[in-house]
């Protein structure tokens, strides 16, 4: 198969919901260049490409910017070179594997053992031939590796933690993602979003930041470590490496942060979704930005609507939310 951009399992994915926001932008706003600042999966930039001259992607994850890479960035890429590739590795015998920094750490846990072998065998020679690709060669190897690995993880969806069962082994398989046609469309960036903003300008500004305490570098730690292929030190029974790369939007003072965001945007209309978590279950699942809060904020920068839909949530956990809803509020803000 070959992956699309919306093939992977991620906290507060869009998937299910971007036709349905995006038919409300193009009811509610008007204009040339679409930012997506919070862009995490990236289905809501693809989508927008179809209606927009330009697209601003942001996500300060470096396996989401990859991802980007892979999917949207510019540059030359052989198709047949890459199929030569992808197929080599899937020639692979892991009894002629040596352990390596991968298996060692997440073999039987995350990943099958011949799994987890093969895994860090291909991104070891990925980085060890990167000298013979293109930087887009490059970041679609590795998307393809990230979307690969994420399919046969032996966990709920993320890795904060695995499966406390034994995994499936000799599963994995390399499998391509599909880059898209329109990559002059796209400007991709790995930045703070509230630094960010202060930089660019655009009509339509997309905000889908996290809200509450799960830190999505945490989540999603052995991806940014195979994306990075930095073999940090790992600790604890998740084998996370140290805290880094932290998100104040799932901080006390995320209200605040919240708050300098609007402010600093030069834009003609400002699209926030936002989740109805506020008094789940779970206190990590608790937002740290109130409705009220977002309401008033945004009111402040003009005329604000507020759309409404039922929508399963996608918590990769326990907590069960009764009557949730997505809420896409609609500014029209004027820039600054």
């Amino acid at each position: 198969m070959a992956y699309k951009i919306e093939n992977r399992r991620y906290t507060g994915s869009k998937a299910k919901l971007a036709s349905w926001i995006m038919n409300l932008i193009s009811k509610e706003c008007t204009g040339n260049t679409f930012a997506d600042i919070f862009a995490g999966t990236g289905i809501i930039s693809s989508i927008a490409s179809n209606s927009f001259k330009e697209i601003i992607i942001n996500d300060f994850l470096y396996s989401n910017n990859i991802i980007y890479q892979g999917f949207f960035g510019k540059g030359e890429w052989g198709k047949n070179k890459i199929k030569r590739i992808i197929e080599n590795y899937n020639t692979l015998l892991s009894e002629k594997i040596s352990n390596n920094f991968f298996s060692e750490n997440f073999g039987g846990k995350y990943f099958g053992e011949n799994d987890s072998k093969k895994i860090g065998h291909i991104r070891e020679d990925i980085e060890l031939t990167k000298g013979e690709l293109t930087k887009k060669e490059y970041a679609i190897l590795l998307s393809s590796l990230l979307y690969s690995v994420d399919k046969i993880a032996n966990t709920v969806g993320h890795y904060d933690a695995y499966i406390q069962k034994n995994p499936k082994d000799n599963i994995f398989a390399l499998d391509c993602i599909s880059p898209v046609d329109n990559e002059k469309k796209f400007k991709i960036f790995l930045e703070d979003t509230n630094d960010l903003v202060r930089n660019i300008k655009a009509d339509i500004v997309y905000i889908d930041p996290p809200y509450n305490s799960r830190q999505y570098s945490r989540f999603y730690h052995i991806l940014e470590t195979l994306a990075k292929w930095n073999k940090p030190a790992l600790f604890g029974t998740a084998l996370k490496p140290a805290p880094e790369n932290t998100s104040e939007y799932c901080k006390t003072n995320a209200p605040n942060v919240f708050q300098d965001l609007i402010d600093n945007l030069n834009c003609k209309y400002i699209v926030v979704s936002y989740n109805n978590t506020y008094h789940p279950k779970s206190h990590s699942s608790k937002n740290k930005i109130t409705l009220k809060q977002i309401k008033s904020v945004l009111e402040k920068r003009g005329q604000t609507k507020v759309f409404r839909k039922s929508h399963k949530f996608f918590n990769c956990g326990n907590t069960n939310f009764d009557n949730h809803q997505e809420l896409v509020f609609i500014t029209k803000a004027g820039q600054i």
